[in-house]
């Protein structure tokens, strides 16, 4: 099963990210697990309302249309519900047209176990304590927030943060720990030495590989990088991602400017991001996922 999934991006996403389950999740914490159950039996085929991860996971399965051979994407379902309660899921997959065939319903327990197994390159969920498992596990993960998502641009376009999403978090704590002239004095003397990855190389790394086989000018995919980090700390993260071999289409060094306007501005369907406040911010334009890695979360 494992050859199956080698040579395409495979992205995990909780039901909860997919689809607006606050309602029925309310009914969970107000009321058990018996009565929640029994709400989504006798709702089964009450359409769930798109959810802020679903534009990104519709984009996501798009890229498989023009696919020649094998599908560029797989996108699998992991959820807390039970099968039971998970058929109003598959109904409203269904529904919608996604091509998700593959899922695990955990029945309460956390279902970060499963991303291994399925191949995933990155798990999206909104819950916290299953996506800080997933990163101590090594794999990708963020928490998706509440957020604005209303690019109705047909490329997918993807954008992150550098220190600690991309890369290592090694910087970011001569920054935290020693100060702003510190880091900048570490990175000069440093700039010809790439920085180890972070836990989201491998997801940029597989979008990478996807847009290797397009042109630069018709590829369905577009990666920027967004940055609080500004000149000189600059040519480090050049020469990084130069040794990685891996292309990334528009790089924004902001120098500790707020995010939000240039992401909508490059129309992000997800940016990722480690420190929660660039999140907060981010979300009032583009769909958000919070990855709570490194110093800026410890």
């Amino acid at each position: 099963m494992q050859k199956e999934t080698d040579n395409k991006l495979v992205v995990a996403i909780s039901s909860r990210a997919l689809f607006q389950l606050d309602q029925s999740h309310a009914v969970y914490e107000n009321e058990g697990v018996e009565a929640y159950c029994a709400h989504q039996r006798d709702n089964e085929n009450v359409l769930l309302e798109p959810g802020a991860a679903f534009n990104l996971a519709r984009k996501l399965l798009a890229l498989n249309r023009n696919a020649s051979e094998a599908p560029l994407v797989e996108v699998v379902l992991l959820s807390r519900n039970s099968a039971d309660t998970g058929l109003r899921i598959f109904n409203s997959i269904q529904h919608y047209g996604l091509g998700i065939t593959r899922a695990a319903f955990c029945s309460g327990a956390s279902p970060h176990r499963y991303v291994q197994a399925f191949g995933a390159q990155l798990f999206l969920s909104t819950n916290p304590t299953d996506v800080r498992e997933s990163l101590a596990h090594g794999h990708a993960a963020a928490t998706i927030l509440p957020s604005r998502s209303d690019n109705d641009s047909g490329q997918l376009r993807i954008a992150f943060d550098g220190d600690a999403v991309l890369f290592s978090d090694e910087s970011e704590r001569i920054y935290k720990q020693l100060g702003l002239r510190a880091f900048a004095e570490n990175e000069r003397n440093a700039a010809r030495d790439p920085m180890p990855g972070g836990p989201f190389k491998q997801v940029l790394a597989a979008l990478h590989a996807i847009q290797a086989a397009h042109g630069a000018d018709d590829s369905p995919i577009r990666t920027a990088l967004v940055t609080a980090r500004s000149a000189p700390s600059h040519e480090r993260v050049i020469r990084t991602l130069r040794a990685w071999n891996i292309r990334i289409d528009e790089a924004l060094f902001l120098g500790g400017m707020p995010k939000g306007a240039f992401l909508k501005a490059f129309e992000a369907d997800i940016f990722f991001d480690d420190q929660q406040s660039h999140c907060d911010s981010a979300r009032e334009f583009v769909a958000t996922g919070h990855v709570p890695f490194g110093i800026a979360n410890s």
